[in-house]
């Protein structure tokens, strides 16, 4: 790393430890809760997340309520370490610490969504943050409890749609919202409410919003040079818009030592490519839950949970109006079960076991992944001891993944099994109350992906011939952590400094060969295996600039870098540094913000790769409750004031879609 890079990664860091940074982002990304939060996600028994080791972030229901309309990826994006693949309003993922795909596991309450979204960025996830009433982030590899795919980190969707207690009366929420940039228009609601000793929940979710406008052409000035063509008007965004319903219903028998419950979900949507002008793809997904808890009045266990889901996804793909396409299809099931020690002298632990059956086909001409089967089996523990000024943790798992597919351009099927295991070890202490030190050791091994082994074909979406290799052997990493968490006074922050060395890393690189279609040409791109090491670090911080009773200002603030390198070269699509802040108000009928982010110019770039310029955007936030139950909340934001032109460097379409202009966005939510 050159002394430039050097000296800029400790400015930002020293920069976002003063609190001159904050956690706005592209799409106004809510707030996360208190760092003293309890979580769930990496560890069945819960841990406060300010005495983890594991780098976590949780977004709240009454966050939530009032948050953008947005999509998963984009809701999360600007949060420390990451970003979306903002490939569409219908179709962004979450990326953490730069990775992406099937590096990132998105959950539904701690099971899979078993749809298609990580084979390409133009898939859609098939769950909106809407239907949550909590997110929980899990960034890094520390993740064994959910299998050693999710390199990357985590993203957990909890709902209550099976409830896990019972309600006092009719509970439930209801929020609506519109937005002028693309006169989006938005309702969310749920209930819960008891019938004896069954309690019964329902929710649903509409979404609908047209073209977005944007602030400058749609083609950047980077590949307008490249390639010496115009940049066209600006004005709105072609073939962005999108549209959702989804809907659930479940119910629990509730008992005194647990309870046992279950649900069904449809989905719908309908949302723009961006990437073609006439091509919009229709999901539907309907999934069944069930989930349960027994508690035990005595031996070494305290309890044992377990929870089963099936989802049937189809994915169609439409080049215009009554003219289907490729057709994407996904059906499956995935179970776990964890066994949660009873806490002794500081000592939490849990085992547990995860089974997947999945069927994956696509169909159509278009379609560059041959139909395949997949059969996942995982046993795993994790361990944790806490005492009074210092403690370990620790973790082991072993999976068996096999998957078998019949490649595009024929032969005999073909069948691959691969044996993984993954472990952690970690050490902290407790110098005082205020302070929390700790450094970990992550070792995972992840299974080729069906694209990576088997792609073979024109993937229009990202504009590239695809082709797998079926040798692909297990990717493995290496990850080194230290974190601070430190709470006195005034001030209060988190850092995360990581450093992560693959063996094996699959990466996807132009093999200089093009593919010719119809008199265009393509490039062909191969996946591959090599070296790569990344490192980086999220800082937060926040410090109390005044209080009187209920009132207070705030000063917050974020930052993050990512650094990632290969044998051949920077790895694609990585985020450059983000710097935002934020001023807050609070009090008990109205608070208000004031966010600015500024995201970094991006030029360590992989062969194919243009060169991303730097943005700042200006957020002006607030919210009132005009009633002292705090039942009713009226909300209200401007963002991206100065329609500032904006582009996220993960995308594939950054060069012809930029971000959203200038939004004006307001609503209301009552919480009963």
């Amino acid at each position: 790393m050159s002394l430039a890079v050097v000296s800029r990664a400790a400015l930002l860091t020293a920069v976002g430890w003063a609190g001159l940074a904050g956690a706005a982002a592209a799409q106004s990304a809510p707030r996360s809760t208190e760092l003293d939060e309890v979580i769930v996600t990496g560890a069945p028994f819960g841990i406060s997340a300010r005495a983890t080791t594991i780098a976590t972030t949780v977004i709240d229901e009454e966050t939530l309520a009032a948050a953008p309309a947005a999509s998963l990826g984009d809701l999360v994006a600007g949060l420390p370490g990451m970003r979306s693949t903002d490939f569409a309003p219908g179709a962004s993922r979450p990326v953490i610490r730069g990775l992406s795909g099937p590096r990132v596991q998105v959950l539904t309450n701690g099971i899979g969504l078993i749809d298609a979204s990580s084979v390409s960025p133009d898939h859609q996830v098939a769950t909106d943050p809407a239907e949550a009433s909590r997110i929980e982030i899990v960034r890094g590899p520390a993740t064994l409890a959910y299998g050693g795919t999710a390199i990357g980190g985590v993203v957990n969707v909890l709902d209550n749609r099976i409830p896990t207690e019972m309600p006092d009366g009719v509970d439930g929420m209801v929020s609506t919202q519109a937005s002028s940039v693309d006169d989006g228009r938005s309702v969310a609601g749920r209930t819960t409410f008891a019938l004896g000793p069954i309690a019964v929940s329902l929710d649903g979710v509409s979404k609908r919003a047209d073209d977005y406008d944007i602030p400058a052409p749609a083609i950047s000035q980077r590949l307008a040079d490249a390639d010496g063509i115009a940049r066209g008007p600006g004005g709105t965004q072609r073939n962005s818009f999108s549209e959702l319903d989804s809907w659930g219903v479940g119910a629990s028998w509730i008992g005194s030592r647990g309870f046992l419950g279950a649900s069904r979900k449809d989905l719908s949507s309908t949302y723009g490519t961006v990437a073609e002008p006439d091509v919009f793809i229709q999901l539907e997904q309907t999934r069944e839950d069930v989930r349960g808890e027994l508690r035990f009045d005595g031996g070494p266990f305290q309890k044992l949970t377990g929870s089963w889901g099936h989802a049937d996804y189809t994915h169609t793909e439409f080049e215009g109006p009554g003219n289907p396409g490729t057709v994407f299809r996904s059906d499956g099931q995935e179970a776990r079960a964890d066994l949660v020690q009873r806490t002794r002298d500081g000592w939490n632990g849990a085992v547990g076991v995860q089974t997947l059956s999945r069927t994956f086909e696509a169909i159509g001409a278009e379609a560059f992944v041959p139909a395949s089967e997949v059969e996942e089996a995982g046993i795993y523990t994790v361990q944790r001891l806490d005492r009074a000024g210092w403690g370990l943790e620790g973790g082991l798992r072993y999976d068996r993944r096999s998957v078998i597919a019949t490649p595009l351009s024929g032969g005999s099927e073909i069948e691959r099994d691969f044996s993984n295991w993954s472990g952690s070890a970690a050490a902290f202490i407790k110098p005082s109350p205020s302070l929390f030190l700790g450094l970990s050791l992550a070792h995972n091994e992840r299974a080729p992906s069906e694209v990576e082994l088997f792609a073979d074909g024109l993937h229009i979406a990202t504009g590239v011939y695809e082709t797998g290799d079926v040798t692909l052997d297990n990717e493995t990493v290496t990850t080194i952590e230290g974190t601070v968490h430190y709470d006195v006074g005034r001030f209060r922050g988190d850092l995360h400094l990581y450093a992560s060395k693959y063996d094996g890393f699959i990466d996807e690189r132009d093999t200089g060969a093009v593919f010719v279609d119809g008199g265009e040409s393509f490039p062909i791109f191969q996946f591959v295996q090599t070296g790569a090491d990344f490192r980086g670090f999220e800082a937060e911080g926040e410090y109390g600039l005044w209080s009187s009773g209920d009132r207070g200002l705030t000063l917050e603030g974020a930052v993050d870098f990512v650094r990632a390198e290969t044998d051949l070269g920077p790895a694609a699509r990585i985020p450059p540094y983000s710097l935002t802040s934020r001023l807050v108000w609070t009090s008990t009928p109205f608070d208000a913000s004031l966010e600015v982010r500024h995201v970094g110019e991006q030029e360590r770039l992989a062969d194919h790769e243009l060169g991303t310029d730097a943005y700042t955007m200006v957020n002006l936030s607030g919210a009132w409750r005009p009633f002292a139950n705090k039942a009713v909340t009226l909300f209200a934001e401007g963002h991206n004031l100065t329609d500032a032109e904006a582009r996220e460097h993960v995308s594939f379409l950054k060069d012809v879609a930029p971000l959203p202009g200038r939004n004006f966005r307001a609503g209301i939510s009552y919480r009963f």
